[in-house]
C-alpha cells in the first residue's frame, strides 16, 4: 500500500516467514535522516557514479564526493555494531581519463570508522567498448563492517572444493583430511561460474540487454550479486537497506532470502517498476538468474562465433 508520505509498505507471509518491505518515493539524505541508529545489519547499494545518468546531475568530482561523504556518515550511524556495508562502485570518467571511484570511497568511509573486510571484484564479460583504453569489464564491491563483531555466515556461502579427498601430508594432523565437507572458503575475488562460487572472480554477467531481470533502469544491480552478500553477511529477519533502489532488486534479494528490507529512491518510475518486481516475486512470475547458472558460451558451430569471411583477407 502507499501512505501520505510516498512510503509504500508491505508484508511477505508462508514462504517468506513474514517479512517487511518498505520502498521511499524521495530524497536519500532526507528519509535517512528520519531512521533510527544501529538498526539495519547491512547496507548494500550501487550509488550514481556522476556519469551524467538520466537520474543524475554531474557535478565535479569534488562536489560528488563530498554530496556521498554526508550519506555514508548517516548510513554509519543507522548501520548495527555487527552490520556490513556494501558499496559497489565503478570508475568515474572525465576527458577519457580514469578516477576509480573505490579508492576515493575508501577513504570516505575510514573516516566514519568503518573497517575494510574485502574488496571484491565483481568482473563481467560485456560492456560498452572502449577506443583509446582497454575497454572495462570490472566494478569493485568495498565490503566494510561497523566493529570487529559483525555477521559472518561463511557456511552459507562456502563452495565445493576442488580437491576434497586432500589430507594433510606431515606434521600432527599428517593422514587427516584437511578441508571442511562443508566446502571451502570462497577468495575475495570470486568467479560464479556452472558450479557456484568455484573460481576466483566473481563473473556475474551484468543486467543487458537479454539478461531475464533487465528493466528501464539503465545501471541494474543483478540479483544475484546481492545475494551473496545478503546470505553471507545478515541473518534471517534481519534488515537490509539499499538508500538508492532503482528498480528494488536488492530488495527483492532480501525479500527471497527471508530478510527485511527498505529501498529509497527519487525516480518515482523506477519506485513503481520495484513494486511491480516484488509483485511478481510474490506469485512466483519474476524472471531471476539462479546464482547457480552457467554463463553462456556460444557453440564453435554456431554463426555468430564464426570468423566473418569478410575479414579473412584482412588479417592475411
Amino acid at each position: 500500500m502507499r501512505d501520505e508520505d510516498s512510503t509504500y509498505i508491505g508484508a511477505f507471509g508462508d514462504m517468506f516467514i513474514d517479512c517487511q518491505y518498505q520502498l521511499i518515493h524521495g530524497d536519500t539524505m532526507e528519509n535517512l535522516l528520519q531512521f533510527d541508529s544501529n538498526y539495519f545489519d547491512l547496507v548494500i547499494t550501487s550509488p550514481p557514479y556522476n556519469i551524467g545518468k538520466e537520474y543524475e546531475i554531474k557535478k565535479s568530482i569534488e562536489s560528488y564526493l563530498e554530496q556521498q561523504n554526508d550519506v555514508i556518515k548517516e548510513l554509519a550511524r543507522v548501520l548495527s555494531p555487527k552490520g556490513s556495508i556494501c558499496w559497489q562502485v565503478g570508475n568515474y570518467i572525465n576527458k577519457g581519463e580514469v578516477f576509480p571511484l573505490d579508492v576515493f570511497y575508501y577513504d570516505i568511509l575510514k573516516k566514519h570508522g568503518l573497517k575494510l573486510r574485502n574488496r571484491i571484484i565483481w568482473r563481467f564479460g560485456h560492456g560498452l567498448h572502449a577506443s583509446k583504453r582497454f575497454s572495462g569489464r570490472y566494478e569493485t564491491i568495498l565490503w566494510f563492517t561497523k566493529t570487529d563483531d559483525y555477521i559472518f555466515n561463511l557456511d552459507d556461502v562456502r563452495i565445493p572444493s576442488k580437491y576434497p579427498g586432500k589430507r594433510h601430508f606431515k606434521g600432527p594432523n599428517r593422514g587427516r583430511l584437511s578441508g571442511n565437507p562443508k566446502g571451502k572458503n570462497p577468495s575475495d575475488v570470486w568467479d560464479i561460474l556452472a558450479k557456484d562460487w568455484e573460481s576466483e572472480v566473481w563473473n556475474i554477467p551484468n543486467v543487458k540487454s537479454n539478461h531475464p531481470e533487465k528493466t528501464e533502469h539503465p545501471c541494474q544491480f543483478p540479483i544475484e550479486l546481492v545475494e551473496r552478500c545478503v546470505l553471507a553477511l545478515t541473518n534471517v529477519h534481519s534488515w537490509v537497506l539499499d538508500p538508492y533502489a532503482g528498480v528494488g532488486s536488492a530488495i527483492i534479494a532480501a525479500l527471497k532470502n527471508n530478510r527485511n528490507a527498505v529501498g529509497i529512491d527519487k525516480e518515482e518510475k523506477y519506485i513503481s517498476n520495484a513494486l511491480d518486481r516484488i509483485e511478481k516475486l510474490k506469485d512466483g512470475t519474476l524472471r531471476i538468474r539462479p546464482m547457480t547458472k552457467t554463463i553462456h558460451k556460444p557453440s564453435p558451430n554456431d554463426k555468430v562465433a564464426k570468423f566473418p569471411e569478410e575479414w579473412l583477407q584482412k588479417v592475411r
